[in-house]
């Protein structure tokens, strides 16, 4: 800590040195970062739509005849393992909700003599247990018909799961990317500076006062993208979140506050350690600037 100062001017005559190539690596590096934390609120997104929906899941089971005492069909189903909630829903509410779903096209149900349709039992779930509850359902006497939207949210479980191994290779591809970038950069500036390198050995400096500065470098180039990327992560989410709003109020989205919090995170912890890391790869070279 006594160093501090030296080191941080030794890493700026560093970063100045190859000033042109050093804000090439800043800005591809904030960009890759963004891109990764781009991935990563539509994941987070996916995932909460899907877990709303999971809680959200239902089935609607309609009867071969109307029965007289409907009470003792929902007792049934209520008792069934994994179902949660049974309401019934008369042929008038039923054209209600259509009608509110249909909107300005509503009035084509006037078109029908009578109502077109049939009251109906709508069931809540727990999606892990659907195949079960489907069957015991089936099973009960006066049920005709059950409907269930699992093909749906089978559909967006598979979206989701697309867009977490998506996820994990990003994160793997910026890995990559960011260590090899890094790395570049710290055995240049190895390179281009190894006369005072050999310099510092002969006066006996050990090789973590000479390698410091370059891990000081590394990390400062990094966290800069990592500082850049958080700020257009930000300011896109504060946007997108907006425009969503506004456009689409019943998408279920996450928390906006707890999102942000969560890249930013992500984005500043793993630039830290991705600079250092590539900067401690970098510095491999080292011994073998000294041996030449």
């Amino acid at each position: 800590m006594k160093n501090i100062g030296y080191f941080l001017r030794e890493a700026g005559k560093i970063i100045r040195y190859n000033s042109v190539s050093n804000i090439f690596s800043f800005l591809g590096t904030g960009l890759i970062l963004f891109l990764l934390g781009l991935v990563v609120a539509v994941w987070g997104i996916s995932s909460q739509l899907v877990v709303l929906l999971q809680q959200e899941a239902e089935i609607s089971a309609y009867f071969d005849k109307l029965p007289e005492n409907p009470e003792d069909i929902i007792n049934s189903i209520k008792s069934i393992d994994g179902v949660w909630n049974v309401s019934y829903v008369g042929a008038e509410e039923a054209r209600s909700r259509m009608e509110n779903i249909l909107g300005d096209e509503s009035y084509i149900l006037d078109l029908f003599e009578k109502n077109p349709f049939e009251p109906y039992l709508e069931i809540r779930i727990h999606l892990d247990k659907i195949d079960p509850v489907l069957q015991s359902i089936r099973n009960i006497k006066g049920i005709d018909y059950v409907r269930d939207n699992r093909e749906v949210l089978e559909q967006i479980k598979g979206i989701s799961r697309a867009l977490e191994i998506l996820g994990y290779l990003v994160i793997a591809a910026v890995s990559i990317t960011t260590l090899v970038i890094i790395s570049h950069m710290i055995r240049q500036g190895i390179y281009h500076n190894r006369e005072q390198i050999k310099t510092l050995r002969l006066l006996g400096a050990p090789d973590r006062f000479i390698g410091f500065p370059f891990v000081l470098v590394g990390f400062l180039l990094t966290f800069g993208g990592g500082l850049l990327a958080s700020a257009l992560i930000t300011v896109l989410i504060n946007r997108g979140y907006a425009q969503l709003g506004g456009a689409m109020p019943f998408i279920p989205l996450p928390p906006k506050d707890r999102l942000l919090l969560g890249i930013v995170t992500l984005l500043l912890s793993g630039s830290a350690a991705l600079g250092i890391l590539g900067s401690l790869f970098g510095l491999s070279s080292i011994n073998k600037e000294n041996q030449g």
